[in-house]
């Protein structure tokens, strides 16, 4: 009996103990469950946090304005492409401060006036270097709903275009004053010489009309000239394009300019080939011509030669060229001699009647036949200025 007892006793705990052993695999079964839920949830979660994180850095990298997010202590959260451009960062600045990562005093003054005034607008800045550019930029404190500042955000515009834009209006306006009071002063002081008596004197009062007469047709040339220009950036000029042969268009304005180069015996070479056309304007083309030879006899060399040539490059454009054996332009000077009123010489360009507009225009002319211009140079040996035209 004592026997028998002992066997159901073993079989009872045997019985509970695969019982309990069930139950712990269920459980731990379970556990390994929520487990894996509880991960698969958490890289879920991850993944939604980089998907908006990664949304958010397109849509501010795809804003042309800067910007700056920075954290509840005043470190860098966020910048987007824009603001790193502008200030030329290559490297990661989240995690820095405003003064570790810019090393610019105005901005951490900026961040650190936020918490008192919420708002800050309208705050230019320069940007440091040799061309550094001109920034504006608001400033606002991202508060929660119990109005504690967690963070700051700081917007950039970029004004260094309009600020070009604004110093080239101001340099254009002092120098059309320039150009016109000059003339002007002449002509008023040859006007109170005659007034004052000198008009009874026949020859006196002819040499006095005659540069009067001279400065008066410089005005008249710088007004048409800025007209030209003012047509030309407007878009109010139409181009007429056809198919003009460069060779006969070439020919006829040397034949009208023939007479300024026999004043200083130059010579004028008509090289461009025969058979070369292109697609252009014919006035327009004639303008350029005109004034390319034009200065080339102006500043070439007396008994000089000035050559007109031309060919089609391997561009697939026509490109054509007036070369002098004058002086030559300075090194420094060949960027700007298209500029609007730049002079190499300006006392000499002055004394042949030179508005200082001329490259300017043939600049204009030529972009907008889709071309480019450009010169070479070395002084002492001349200069030669190229265009390239469409082919027809």
């Amino acid at each position: 009996m004592g026997y028998i007892l002992t066997i159901l006793v073993l079989g009872v705990a045997v019985a509970l103990y695969f019982s309990w052993r069930r139950r712990a695999e269920l459980l731990g079964e379970e556990c390994r469950r929520a487990r894996e839920a509880l991960e698969s949830a958490q890289k879920q979660h991850y993944r939604e946090i980089s998907r908006i994180e990664a949304e958010q850095q397109a849509l501010f990298n795809s804003m042309s304005e800067g910007v700056l997010i920075l954290d509840q202590a005043g470190r860098v959260q966020l910048v987007n492409r824009a603001l790193l451009e502008f200030f030329g960062l290559k490297v990661d600045v989240r995690g820095q401060t405003i003064m570790e990562a810019f090393r610019l005093q105005e901005l951490a003054e900026v961040a650190r006036r936020l918490p008192q005034e919420r708002i800050v607008q309208g705050v230019e800045l320069q940007l440091p270097g040799v061309n550094g550019g001109w920034l504006q930029f608001n400033a606002a404190a991202m508060l929660d709903r119990e109005g504690t500042q967690r963070g700051s955000i700081l917007v950039f515009h970029d004004l260094t275009r309009l600020r070009q834009l604004e110093n080239t209006r101001q340099e254009f306006v002092a120098n059309v004053s320039h150009e016109l009071r000059t003339p002007l002063s002449l002509i008023k002081g040859f006007v109170e010489t005659l007034l004052d008596g000198a008009k009874d004197d026949p020859e006196l009062a002819g040499r006095f009309l005659r540069t009067i007469e001279k400065h008066t047709d410089r005005l008249t040339y710088l007004i048409e000239d800025l007209l030209t220009i003012s047509r030309l950036e407007s878009g109010q000029i139409v181009m007429n394009l056809h198919e003009v042969e460069l060779r006969k268009e070439t020919g006829r304005v040397i034949e009208d300019l023939q007479a300024r180069a026999a004043g200083k015996n130059a010579r004028l070479q008509n090289e461009v080939p025969g058979e070369l056309t292109a697609r252009a304007d014919t006035d327009r083309l004639q303008q350029v011509l005109f004034n390319l030879i034009e200065n080339a006899i102006k500043y070439g060399r007396t008994e000089g030669t000035v050559v007109v040539g031309g060919k089609r490059n391997e561009a697939g454009k026509v490109e054509l060229w007036v070369q002098d054996n004058g002086p030559g332009i300075p090194a420094d000077a060949k960027e700007r001699v298209f500029e609007r009123f730049y002079r190499v010489d300006r006392a000499r360009s002055r004394e042949t009647g030179g508005t200082g507009l001329g490259l300017s225009i043939v600049k204009h002319i030529v972009q907008a036949h889709g071309g480019e211009v450009w010169v070479k140079s070395e002084l002492g040996q001349g200069a030669t200025f190229y265009f390239t035209l469409p082919e027809s």
